[in-house]
């Protein structure tokens, strides 16, 4: 189409600059993806990637919090612990008990009482009454008695312990903790064949979560207090759990659920015959006044003699096969954080950033819920590292796409607002089409509109009063344009094209572009009549409107572009504007825009050849009974109507 611009009006506005082709920012979904797998990588590494015996902050204070969920009090009836506490000390006298007193207290619990077997949690390092240390070392060698002994495992003490003599030295059975000090008994009693360790490891914060099950010291190896009374009185053919070094203390069951009896009771025979019977004992203080306390996951001050009662019920549940199934929780974690992040990575350009921080929450909190009994499924398995991968997205991943999102709505309401109504674009960004202006064949409607007679209308007026003029029309002629949500491609001077069905398909696209000419006209005349009313020449507007398809979007080179329309239904809206010159019809509609038509009422005017068709074009315009005009402005009667077949 021809374009004839008057110096004063307004130029064709620039829609699209190079940036919008080479964005300065990643592409929002390959940066989704690459997030999403940053995160997994992320879970993997802290999963397997940490040394042995570190964990991740929070892993801990997670997993306590799952064991006061989970503890139980029901009564464990395979164990006995016998406490020598305050009521003990104050009956038979204070501590140190002498060796033969100890010796009565297990030979009654072996004999009286039909124990099992019995552990002793004290460590005995200087001799005693000497016919008490005999009658122990005879029921250490003899029977199904357990000693104690503590291994010292830090490396900054300036002086390594070497009190006792190290006894019951076993076969290796797996890796072992290295220890570089001890506390042993006195000789006599290191001759026993089942010495058991007491010492232990307790984490960073001070609470004891783990006990080395076995121990290597001076090229020997050393079991745990409660593995060597399995291998004196159980099942001792099993092996040692893989992570013989610092196996994890399960705390199932809390220090109400062990059957616990004052060590008075059993010296003064007040305890039932059967109350001990087929038992494993452990014999130890709870005595404050004996310092025997540590901090647990579930309490900060308990007797480390319920230590070594749950250490040996953990390995009972394992013997006897009532310990949970082993699950691969590390897989499962690396699993999780791959839904989780992969899915995030698919919502994270399409969704807003609050919907994606509430997905990322229900995320981490469905994970809460699924590591609760995973932890007890797989000791050694980090639960906090898809939290750790949830907080790594949403410190980037969210932040960054809420930019990215903030950056393209700027720029896409910078470049469009000239252009489309607002609802088009707020759909545009609702959306988030990947490039919204790259060029596609789509169904349209165009709308070519222009002045008749702008030359004469404007030669004799001043030029601030020719630029009014033209401001004025322009405005006749944008305003329906926006309001129907109609694309504006350019002006052309005293005119302009517009199109309807992009950016965006609009199914009613003809029907909108005829809304628009009707509100044209009727602006039109409104302003005709004003300046009619000034004493000026009346004003006429052209209208040609055909549908068809077309390829819309970015067009231009690197120094500017345009987003336009470009097809043969374009050029027949040009031409069939410039044929209303030839009829009294203000709006011209062509066959294509005709057929998609729904809510409107057309006429035929007749076939035409327009310039540049082989064949005729049929014609269309509206029927004026449908027209609302101002007084005095009413058009001129149509002639050589025809009823639309």
């Amino acid at each position: 189409m021809v374009s004839r611009r008057h110096p004063s009006a307004k130029p064709p506005p620039m829609s699209l600059q190079p940036a919008l082709r080479r964005p300065l920012l990643p592409r929002p979904r390959q940066l989704s993806w690459l997030l999403a797998l940053m995160a997994l990588l992320l879970t993997v590494g802290l999963e397997w990637l940490p040394p042995a015996g570190s964990s991740l902050v929070g892993d801990e204070w997670l997993r306590d919090r799952y064991l006061r969920l989970q503890v139980s009090t029901a009564p464990e009836p395979r164990i006995l612990v016998v406490d020598i506490d305050e009521a003990s000390l104050a009956q038979i006298g204070p501590w140190p008990w002498p060796s033969a007193r100890l010796a009565d207290l297990v030979e009654l619990l072996l004999s009286n009482y039909s124990a099992r077997g019995v552990a002793l949690d004290i460590v005995l390092p200087k001799p005693g009454d000497t016919l008490g240390d005999a009658r122990l070392a005879m029921l250490a060698q003899h029977g199904p008695l357990v000693l104690a002994q503590a291994f010292d495992y830090s490396l900054t003490r300036p002086e390594p312990l070497r009190e006792g003599v190290p006894g019951g030295a076993i076969a290796a059975a797996g890796p072992a903790q290295p220890a570089s000090g001890h506390i042993a008994n006195h000789a006599l009693l290191a001759r026993a064949p089942h010495i058991g360790n007491i010492g232990f490891l307790p984490d960073p914060d001070g609470a004891l979560r783990r006990l080395p099950l076995l121990t290597s010291y001076q090229g020997k190896v050393y079991p745990a207090l409660s593995l060597a009374l399995l291998q004196c009185c159980g099942d001792g053919t099993r092996p040692a759990p893989a992570d013989s070094r610092a196996a994890r203390i399960a705390y199932e069951r809390d220090w109400d659920a062990y059957t616990v009896v004052s060590a008075a009771d059993i010296l003064n025979g007040s305890l039932a015959p059967q109350g001990a019977s087929g038992r494993l004992v452990l014999v130890g203080s709870s005595s404050l006044t004996l310092g025997d306390r540590v901090t647990t996951p579930l309490a900060a001050n308990r007797p480390g003699l319920g230590v070594q009662a749950t250490m040996l019920s953990t390995l009972l549940d394992r013997q006897d096969g009532r310990a949970p199934a082993p699950w691969p929780g590390r897989w499962l974690a690396c699993l999780y954080t791959a839904l989780l992040a992969f899915s995030l990575g698919y919502t994270l350009p399409r969704l807003s950033a609050t919907r994606n921080v509430l997905l990322l929450g229900l995320g981490a909190g469905l994970w809460l819920a699924l590591a609760l009994p995973l932890c007890r499924h797989d000791p050694d398995f980090s639960p906090a590292a898809p939290l750790a991968a949830v907080f790594f997205l949403l410190t980037f991943a969210v932040p960054f796409q809420w930019q990215q999102a903030q950056h393209k709505s700027r720029h896409l309401l910078d470049t469009l607002r000239q252009y489309v109504a607002p609802a088009v674009v707020a759909e545009l960004l609702r959306r988030d089409l990947q490039d919204p202006l790259a060029p596609r064949q789509l169904d349209v409607t165009t709308l070519v509109a222009d002045m008749e007679g702008y030359t004469s209308q404007v030669e004799a007026l001043p030029v601030e009063e020719a630029a009014q003029l033209t401001r004025d029309f322009l405005e006749c002629l944008t305003g329906p344009v926006i309001a129907c949500h109609g694309t504006l491609d350019k002006y052309t001077g005293d005119g302009l094209v517009a199109f309807w069905g992009a950016p965006l398909p609009q199914p009613e696209h003809a029907d909108l572009a005829i809304d628009a000419a009707r509100a044209i006209v009727r602006r039109v005349a409104e302003l005709s009549a004003q300046r009619q009313a000034l004493g000026r020449p009346a004003l006429r507007v052209r209208i040609g409107i055909e549908s068809g398809t077309a390829m819309a979007g970015d067009f231009g080179t690197r120094f500017r572009s345009i987003y336009t329309a470009v097809g043969d239904s374009v050029n027949t809206a040009a031409r069939l504007e410039q044929a209303a010159r030839d009829y009294p019809s203000r709006v011209i509609v062509g066959a294509g825009a005709m057929a998609r038509a729904r809510r409107h009422t057309l006429l035929c005017l007749g076939e035409r050849l327009l310039r540049g068709k082989e064949k005729p074009t049929t014609l269309y315009t509206f029927d004026p009974s449908n027209m609302v005009l101002p007084e005095n402005s009413s058009p001129a009667p149509d002639t050589a109507l025809e009823s639309r077949a």
